[in-house]
């Protein structure tokens, strides 16, 4: 195989394996993207919502829009910001780590499952090329 038939199924594989991967959620009423800003208000705290924006590289608009069916599904809170009353923050309710913690497990056993099923010498191959997906995943 060449090289860029590699490089278009090895593409391909990931995002099929990837959209697979996020259809294992607690709540199919939110999005990817409201999945993901509530994963990153429960690892980085608390914030606004300008900061919030920047974070995920989109318009403060677009994230207001996001945030507002957070709140709106119970997900996430808005209050005031300790140090400035004119600022909202954001953050998760406990029903938003509820759903993480579950659509994390759906994910996770969906993964060992299909896991399970390879042979020995697929896992090996696997556990080897793990830190090179982590590598580009990071770049």
């Amino acid at each position: 195989m060449d090289n860029e038939n590699f490089d278009s199924d090895l593409r391909v594989t990931i995002q099929r394996l990837a959209r697979r991967l996020r259809s294992e959620k607690a709540d199919d009423r939110i999005s990817d993207t409201q999945f993901s800003v509530l994963c990153v208000l429960a690892r980085e705290g608390a914030m606004g919502l300008g900061d919030l924006s920047a974070h995920e590289r989109v318009t403060p608009p677009s994230m207001n829009r996001t945030v507002n069916a957070l709140v709106e599904a119970g997900y996430a809170s808005r209050s005031g910001s300790p140090d400035d009353g004119r600022k909202i923050v954001l953050d998760v309710t406990e029903g938003g780590h509820t759903v993480i913690a579950e659509t994390r497990r759906r994910r996770d056993a969906w993964f060992s499952l299909r896991l399970a099923d390879l042979a020995p010498e697929q896992r090996a191959t696997l556990a080897a090329a793990a830190p090179i997906l982590k590598e580009l995943a990071e770049l």
